[in-house]
């Protein structure tokens, strides 16, 4: 499921993984995948970032806006294996305290 050069997998317990590309070209898809995702899964509390393979500022956004989303919601949900890129980027943005 998801946007061209993007895909969701939930084989781990109480964890969504994220594959392929989370850049401007898929974010918006992304987030709404995502989104629909955690609206199904209750359990989930991990979004595991193994499987991206390119990421952006746009990608750090929508991880961000999703974590923000399920906090309001009162759920908590953490971002696992960041891809180093996305660490960085968090980092020098000084939002990486906010990944979860």
């Amino acid at each position: 499921m998801g946007a061209p050069g993007f895909r969701l997998d939930s084989a781990a317990p109480g964890t969504l993984g994220v594959h392929g590309d989370l850049s401007f070209d898929t974010a918006a898809a992304a987030w709404q995948a995502i989104e629909s995702a955690l609206a199904g899964d209750g359990t989930v509390n991990r979004l595991d970032l193994a499987g991206v393979s390119h990421n952006d500022s746009a990608g750090l956004a929508c991880v961000l806006a999703v974590i923000a989303e399920a906090t309001r919601r009162g759920r908590v949900l953490q971002a696992v294996h960041v891809p180093a890129g996305m660490q960085a980027l968090a980092q020098v943005c000084e939002v990486d305290s906010l990944m979860g």
